[in-house]
Order: structure tokens, then sequence, then C-alpha cells
């Protein structure tokens, strides 16, 4: 209880110390009148389509998932996405992402420890796809250095950030790789330090294991790759596709591409265990608004307001519909994934 209490207050502050950031010197004035002037017809796109990525993600996990099940029903992994980000968005410490499987798991009478690895493979083809469009994004800088002209600060920023991406995708990648081509041998080294623990703890752990590594099967072939890496550049570009519609809703007609580092950053922010992705998605997204397209800052905090708000309530609308159809609630889900988690 006290560790998760000290967590939590270190998540806090940090949540404060970026929105402090974020919300330093705003002119509200300025601020409401930018949303005042709101285009409704691109405003209603973004409302509508907040669910986008939760049906591509959807998608692309069934390619996975496939490895262990046949004809898992789209619907429980469209639920899954959608309760994981709810929980993520209420509650801090990305919790969503281990309710995420939990839940699939149990709704598809699956081993948790095949489906959490499949999460991880995720986590890691994200990484890389965004990181392959930002680096294609950076050589290509010459053919609309007229349209799009950023300084060297910036640009040394994205590349620091797309260098620490790729580094850490590959770090990930490699572990993996390792842990399923070396399976017996990481079961053998598990094994002899968890010997302290109890028989029955021990066997438990090794089993979940077992499963998670299996979850990691679709490596065995360089053609599933491929497909999957295609898939996660679908699913990003998706994203990228949402948040160009974000830019025409305030009118600022960029070129679709010209938004790949923005997503980039937003990423990254949303990638720090803040509650609600607040604070660290907030910054990033004001820093790229400010930095890579010179927008004023009031502009780009409207901006990010609007846009935070937008897919924190719809999500989170969308998550609740699906728990009180599923007769659960999310302290029942927050209890799941702590449970999973110690």
């Amino acid at each position: 209880m006290k560790k998760n209490i000290v967590r939590l207050g270190l998540m806090l502050l940090l949540s404060f110390v970026f929105l402090f950031f974020f919300l330093r010197s705003v002119d509200w004035k300025e601020v409401f009148r930018y949303l005042a002037g709101v285009n409704v017809f691109f405003f209603a796109l973004i409302v509508l389509l907040v669910p986008l990525h939760l049906l591509t993600r959807a998608a692309r996990w069934h390619f996975l998932l496939r490895h262990e099940k046949k004809g898992v029903r789209f619907f429980n992994m469209f639920a899954g996405n959608a309760i994981g980000f709810t929980v993520t968005n209420i509650f801090p410490g990305r919790l969503g992402e281990i309710v995420k499987p939990l839940y699939l798991a149990k709704k598809e009478g699956m081993r948790k420890g095949f489906v959490m690895g499949t999460i991880v493979v995720e986590r890691i083809f994200d990484i890389f796809a965004m990181c392959f469009l930002l680096g294609v994004f950076l050589l290509a800088r010459p053919l609309y250095a007229s349209i799009f002209r950023v300084n060297s600060e910036a640009a040394s920023s994205l590349f620091f950030w797309g260098k620490a991406g790729v580094a850490l995708a590959t770090v990930l990648l490699l572990l993996c790789l390792s842990l399923y081509f070396f399976k017996e041998k990481t079961l053998r080294v598990a094994s002899f330090f968890l010997k302290p623990l109890p028989a029955g703890w021990t066997r438990k752990v090794l089993s979940l294991a077992d499963e998670f590594i299996e979850g990691l099967k679709f490596f065995h072939s360089a053609g599933n790759v491929v497909v999957y890496a295609v898939m996660s550049l679908a699913v990003w570009l998706g994203i990228v596709f949402y948040y160009w519609l974000l830019f025409f809703a305030f009118h600022i007609p960029v070129p679709f591409f010209v938004l790949v580092p923005y997503v980039f950053l937003t990423m990254v922010g949303a990638s720090i265990p803040t509650p609600g992705m607040v604070g660290g998605f907030d910054y990033f997204s004001k820093l790229a608004m400010t930095s890579l397209y010179r927008l004023d800052a009031n502009l780009a905090v409207g901006m990010t307001i609007v846009m935070h708000a937008v897919q924190i309530l719809m999500t989170c609308l969308i998550g609740y519909a699906i728990l009180w159809k599923e007769g659960l609630s999310l302290f029942q889900l927050k209890k799941l994934g702590e449970t999973e988690n110690l």
C-alpha cells in the first residue's frame, strides 16, 4: 500500500510539473478566442473518428492472436482496446496496458501470458513505426523545405528523440527475440532466481513466463514480421490523419506528412505514466506546435486542450458503454490489473 501511494505521488508530481510548463504564461482570453473560431465540420469529424485507432489496433491485434486461436471476435478485441485506454485515462501508471490483455484472455478463454506477450510486440512496433515515419520525414526534408522551415534546435530535438526511440525499440526487440529463440535457457535462468520462493509461486510464475514467450511466436516467420510492420504503419498513419483534421479544424492547412513529427512528439509525451496522459501529452503537443510550426502558444494550448479532452471523453464513453454491457466496473478492472502487476 505504501509503495502504491509513493508511486502515485510521484506520478502526480510529474503531471503537475509538465502542466506548469504547458500552462505557463497563457492568455486565456486569446485561448477562448481561438476556440470560438473552430470549424464546426472538422470538429464534428474529430469527435466521430475517435474510435478509428481502436478499430485499426483491433485489426492489427488479430494478426498476432490468430497464432494462438482462430476466430477471435473482433468486438472483443475492439472492446479490449477501448477498456484498456479507459483505464489508462482514469488511473495512473498505464494500468490499462495490463487490463487490456487480461480482459481479452478472459473473454476468449486464452492464456493470459500469451495475450500479454502480444501487447509487448504491439508497443515495440508502435515505436518502430513512428521512428520509421520520422526517419522518412527527416530524410525527405529537402523536398518540402520551402513549405516547412524548422529551426536547428527543433531539428536536433527530433533527431535525439528519434534515435532514442530506435535504440529503445531495438533493445526491446532483441530482448524479445532472445526470449523466443532461447526459451528453454530463459526459463532455466528464471527458475534459478525463483528458487527462494515457495514452489507454488515458482510454478505459477514459470507457467506465466512460458505463456508470455509463446505470445512472441509470430517472430518465427520473417513474412509475419513484415506484414505486422506494415499494419503498424497503417495504424500510425491513421493517427496522423486524425491529428491532421485537428489542424484543419483550427484553420491551419498543413500538408499531411508534415504532421509526422508532431505525432511522434505527442507519442513521447503520452508514454509518460501520468493519469490520463495529463501533463506529458499536453506539454509535448504544445512544444511541437510552437517549435515546429511556429504557432502562437495560446493557439497551441487551445488546440491541445480540445484534442486531449475529446479523446479522453469519447474513449471513456465508449469504454463505459462496454463495461455497462458487460456488467463490469472500472474498479474491478483496476484491481485485476494491480493483482497481475504485483
